[in-house]
């Protein structure tokens, strides 16, 4: 089930506001309670309201304002750290922080056997120039927009996806055998080929290359070897995919 992190986070304001009005009325009753012995009945029911209602009607609406504030802060910082990783046309990520989510994987592996395995896709559309020259930089957008969402949605829930160039996406398949990244590539050129462009420009299609590893490799190793490929995939006809394997060193776990 999704979680509406509004409603969260505003009911985490709630929350606090409620324990730290209660934690400072307790602890204006705690004080005051060594003296409670010496105090008329009168004296101590009045003593009892004020140990409570001041903390709670002072310390209530400042807590609250505070916490409010600080999760303000948070949702701004979010949406920053979104903006700044996220490439602004087609929403998957941009390239920094495509390499960076990867190269953090490929650094765990040093550590865990079990991530030492995967494939990396690169991914650059068919005749791109013809489009922006024919049709307009502003309809190049849009075949843009449109391939990565075919992208997007052929991946599985753990890949990842970014544009690292002009007309050029990245993905990552973590884990992935050689087997399954082959589907997924195949998944991908046929899904991107049954994309219908406006203005009568007619279908779209990609060039993938692939490299599917194993042992510990660098993320610019990895892109080297599937741009490779991809550059093979253009000079055989362009429309397909071409892969290839790399082994890295067996380190221990």
């Amino acid at each position: 089930m999704k979680l509406d992190l509004s409603s969260t986070g505003r009911a985490r304001v709630y929350l606090t506001t409620l324990v730290g009005s209660l934690f400072c009325a307790s602890t204006a009753l705690y004080i005051d309670s060594f003296g409670f012995a010496a105090m008329t009945r009168e004296a101590l029911q009045r003593a009892i309201a004020v140990d409570i209602l001041l903390p709670i009607l002072l310390a209530g609406p400042l807590l609250f304002l505070l916490m409010s504030k600080i999760r303000q802060l948070a949702i701004a910082q979010r949406d920053l750290a979104v903006l700044a990783s996220t490439d602004s046309l087609t929403a998957v990520l941009n390239r920094g922080a495509f390499t960076m989510m990867v190269d953090a994987y490929l650094e765990q592996s040093r550590r865990h056997a079990n991530l030492r395995s995967g494939a990396l896709l690169v991914i650059d559309a068919d005749h791109f120039k013809t489009i922006n020259d024919r049709f307009g930089h502003q309809l190049g957008d849009e075949a843009l927009k449109l391939i990565a969402g075919s992208i997007k949605d052929t991946l599985r829930g753990a890949d990842v996806v970014g544009r690292v160039g002009g007309e050029e996406f990245g993905v990552f398949l973590p884990g992935a055998t050689p087997e399954e990244a082959n589907t997924i590539a195949e998944r991908i050129r046929l899904a991107v080929g049954k994309v219908k462009l406006p203005s009568n420009a007619g279908a779209v299609s990609v060039s993938i290359g692939g490299v599917t590893f194993s042992g510990v490799l660098t993320y610019d190793h990895l892109f080297a070897l599937a741009d490779e490929r991809l550059y093979g995939a253009k000079n055989s006809g362009r429309n397909r995919v071409l892969f290839r394997h790399a082994a890295g060193p067996a380190l221990a776990a």
